[in-house]
């Protein structure tokens, strides 16, 4: 059950907008976007309350006329309702319990296939295409920052960020490895595979967190996007990589327009890692940071997703299985998002 302190939270949302009213606020507030995302989570909240309420009423105005006189059109209508505010409710609860460090920021994520070359890299194409539905409905933006294309079909890397209120805080839970079940439509024999592929996410570190990196510790390259073609493809030296050689984390950009803006969502990127690194190993400086570690254990698979010999999607640390695979490919995976949340 959620216990809303309504007035509270008003009197929080008309704070924050009269601090974007003051003098050097646009100019010289190096928290201004940080308070922004504040002003446009509360005020999504807000509204969700008020919009709650005013179904309540009405559910409840037409409840005491059904009760005067029975009538099976309202009834119709006020088990409807009922059952969109029971979702609504849900939802709204899920909000609340997302109170992480980082769960209100941007979300960027990294897919990789494990071995198996074609398959493995259709199978990260069909996770890519997934979480950007599952966006979609969620009226989230995607941005994609780096794509590298499969020889033969799928991918080889993808780094993508999904930028919305909440977006980390939702999609944390899809860190970790998945694995698909399958006949393969690249066998000519029809025979079963199974292929894995790792799903990295982590936050975007807003402005007001200060991540020191030492430029000596970097190594910078430029290049030129190559592949097939597409929208995937851009095609000037304007691409960057960059190596933090201390740990062998290595970044890279190419969705920009110009060489800058590549390297500055490329070292946004690598300070969400290093972040993550250090709140791991529990360090105080980076430069007390170990190398990553990038083997892959393919066995602790988070989720299963199984087309065949029988057709279910099973998360398994919580247990949460769908019978309707063709649905969370196509970006229902809320449950077990909501299922990994409530745990």
């Amino acid at each position: 059950m959620i216990h809303f302190d309504i007035k509270r939270l008003q009197q929080e949302l008309q704070d924050l907008e009269n601090q974007t009213m003051q003098e050097g606020f646009w100019t010289t507030n190096s928290n201004k976007d940080e308070i922004l995302n504040k002003i446009k989570i509360n005020k999504k909240t807000c509204t969700s309350y008020t919009e709650l309420k005013n179904e309540l009423d009405n559910i409840e105005e037409l409840s005491e006329l059904v009760m005067q006189e029975f009538d099976e059109e309202i009834k119709k209508e006020i088990l409807k309702n009922t059952k969109k505010i029971v979702k609504d409710i849900e939802k709204l609860e899920l909000q609340k319990m997302l109170s992480g460090k980082f769960d209100k920021n941007n979300a960027i994520l990294t897919i990789h296939p494990g071995a198996g070359g074609t398959e493995s890299q259709d199978w990260a194409e069909m996770l890519y295409r997934m979480y950007t539905r599952w966006a979609e409905k969620n009226s989230y933006e995607v941005k994609e920052i780096d794509y590298l294309e499969g020889e033969e079909a799928g991918l080889k890397s993808v780094t993508f960020e999904v930028i919305g209120p909440n977006a980390y805080g939702y999609l944390k839970s899809e860190m970790g490895v998945h694995r698909l079940v399958r006949i393969s439509p690249f066998d000519s024999g029809g025979r079963r595979h199974t292929s894995f592929a790792s799903v990295e996410v982590l936050p975007e570190i807003t402005d007001d967190i200060d991540i020191k990196i030492n430029s000596d510790d970097l190594r910078v390259d430029t290049y030129r996007a190559s592949g097939a073609g597409g929208q995937h493809i851009n095609k000037t030296s304007s691409a960057v990589r960059i190596t933090h050689i201390p740990t062998n984390i290595v970044v890279a950009c190419q969705s920009e327009r110009s060489q800058i803006q590549n390297r500055e969502t490329a070292m946004k990127m690598l300070k969400s890692k290093l972040l993550d690194l250090k709140e791991k190993e529990q360090k105080d400086k980076i430069e007390d940071l170990k190398g990553v570690q990038m083997d892959i254990a393919w066995g602790s698979q988070i989720r299963s997703y199984v087309f065949c010999p029988y057709t279910m999607v099973k998360d398994h640390r919580t247990n949460y299985e769908v019978g309707n695979v063709q649905a969370v490919m196509d970006g229902e995976i809320d449950g077990f998002i909501e299922s990994y949340l409530k745990q």
